[in-house]
């Protein structure tokens, strides 16, 4: 069993209206992991996501990708300590 992190990444690019958000909880509750992802008011998507280390490499390599129609520019990610609030699900907002 890996060694359980949290990261929370910002994703640029044509990533608001293309479905970015949904197809990242799909990828994140197949790998098994909770967290978040939010679009935020500057044009990107905030993911945070915790859990194993492995599943969240696996994540991070999917985001660079995203979903069929959109466009990822930039992906920039840092460790952060495990919100309080991340629940055992994956939330879209």
């Amino acid at each position: 069993m890996d060694k359980k992190i949290c990261k929370r990444c910002l994703v640029s690019g044509r990533v608001q209206g293309v479905s970015f958000r949904y197809y990242t909880r799909q990828q994140a509750q197949r790998l098994g992991l909770s967290g978040w992802a939010y679009n935020l008011a500057n044009g990107q998507v905030e993911v945070v996501a915790y859990g194993d280390i492995s599943a969240i490499e696996q994540l991070y390599a999917w985001l660079h990708q995203g979903p069929p129609l959109a466009y990822v520019t930039s992906v920039q990610c840092q460790a952060i300590t495990r919100p309080h609030d991340c629940t055992d699900e994956f939330e879209i907002g």
